[in-house]
């Protein structure tokens, strides 16, 4: 950079501007060279920001010109025409705030089992603060301590959130933030099994619920639990409660020694069933393959509950023989819960990695029967045992690791899919065709004349 004196002769310059430092430059055509002038760079900075308040300005009112637009869209595309008349979509999406499409799946699914839903709906809200923050409601921030974090209140706000129709996409991310804080395996943003998940939200509402929640005495709690059903109990780790009243129900495993004959008998309690895919059906991939038979959801209930002959590996130890011996295992149901939550287990590992099983698996959409997997069907209903579908969990891609999930759901007699901040109509067609991952069954009402799904 040159420093020139004043001459009498002025120079032909030309004004510029640095980007980069905001210095203000001529440019002397003479000696080839910018010459600085600092008693101008003040001036400079202030147009600069002046011009760049604008430039925002503009940008912040062209950005909620955009949301307003996006807005009425939204809500224009949830007006939908059902037999000739205009009734409004009033399904709400969850946005993703990465990879956490597992878990809005399951929280879709479980806000459509009415009864489940409806219950932690007419739970009573987290007091409001006192002082300051009176009148507003807690949001959970890092700095807060684990006693602050309360899954079941955000879990119900969560549910309250959807199916008010205020808005297209509601975001968990305080849900997300507890699951953190109570659930370690799901921190960070990397993609979750929704299954796993699913057992874990599971097991800590039903932890949270049994220790007493918001002020209201586990007593009472454990009594509106109690309260929906008398005869359908299902203690799993503790007193009953709504997680175990509608998706608890009892397996009976029997073992017999192949030896001396000694039979075995042990009752467990279950949320779920985790069905195998049985291994000659595991190379048809779509509905629509011609070769070999189709896989049935009833043939996976089938190898779930044949007498099986337990390998070298799982021998049992007979107390008469006094040893390990071969043997058998079949399993019987006990009891049959309210909601039946079948699992298929796509993925299973090998040597090196996980491997996922594409087979498409027909199911039911209505009058699942369960009876002859009973342990005593002559002693249930003629309607105790069959269960409608009322939500399917969907796994697309080619591994645990990777992939993307979504749900089915029915509400209200009409069928959604559920994609993230995305919500469709859809039909039982396209239900039927769904390469399921996770089904839910709800038990059929004995009244007659019910409504069916």
């Amino acid at each position: 950079m040159t420093n020139h004196k004043k001459t009498e002769k002025q120079e032909k310059v030309q004004h510029t501007v640095c980007m980069d430092c905001s210095s203000y430059s001529t440019y002397c055509y003479r000696c080839d060279d910018f010459v600085v002038n600092d008693t101008k760079l003040g001036l400079v900075q202030k147009v600069r920001e002046h011009l760049q308040n604008l430039e925002n300005s503009a940008f912040t009112s062209d950005r909620h010109r955009k949301r307003k637009l996006l807005e009425n869209s939204s809500l224009n595309s949830k007006l939908l025409k059902v037999n000739g008349s205009t009734t409004a979509l009033c399904a709400t999406g969850l946005r993703n705030l990465g990879n956490t499409c597992f878990m809005n799946a399951i929280l879709q699914s479980l806000s459509n089992i009415q009864q489940f839903c409806c219950y932690f709906k007419e739970l009573p809200a987290v007091e409001l603060r006192n002082g300051k923050t009176a009148g507003r409601r807690t949001y959970h921030t890092r700095s807060q301590g684990d006693n602050n974090v309360s899954l079941v209140e955000e879990f119900r706000k969560t549910l309250c959130a959807l199916w008010q129709g205020s808005q297209t996409a509601f975001s968990p991310e305080s849900l997300f933030y507890v699951v953190w804080k109570i659930m370690p395996n799901f921190r960070g943003y990397q993609q979750q099994d929704a299954h796993e998940f699913m057992r874990y939200l599971l097991d800590h509402l039903h932890l949270e619920l049994q220790g007493g929640f918001n002020g209201v005495s586990r007593s009472v709690i454990l009594q509106e639990s109690s309260n929906l059903s008398a005869s359908n109990k299902c203690c799993i780790n503790g007193a009953s409660t709504v997680v175990t009243a509608i998706f608890g129900g009892i397996l009976q495993n029997e073992v017999n020694c192949l030896i001396c004959g000694t039979e075995s008998r042990k009752f467990d309690p279950f949320l779920d069933l985790s069905l195998d895919i049985p291994s000659q059906f595991r190379n048809k991939r779509t509905k629509n393959q011609e070769s070999g038979p189709m896989c049935t959801l009833r043939d996976c209930l089938r190898s779930f509950t044949d007498l099986e002959e337990l390998d070298e590996t799982e021998l049992y130890m007979c107390h008469k023989c006094k040893k390990k011996q071969k043997s058998t295992k079949k399993f019987w149901i006990q009891k049959l819960p309210k909601v039946l939550c079948l699992h298929l287990k796509r993925f299973h590992w090998t040597a090196y990695l996980r491997n996922k099983v594409d087979t498409y698996v027909e199911f039911p959409l209505r009058g699942l029967d369960m009876k002859c997997y009973l342990l005593e069907p002559e002693n249930s209903g003629p309607e105790s045992c069959l269960y409608d579908l009322v939500a399917v969990v969907v796994h697309h891609g080619s591994g645990v690791g990777s992939g993307h999930y979504t749900a089915y759901a029915a509400h209200e007699g009409r069928w959604f899919h559920f994609n993230d901040s995305t919500v469709t109509l859809t039909d039982e067609e396209t239900v039927g065709k769904a390469k399921a991952y996770i089904l839910f069954y709800v038990e059929r009402q004995a009244k007659p004349g019910a409504e069916k799904l």
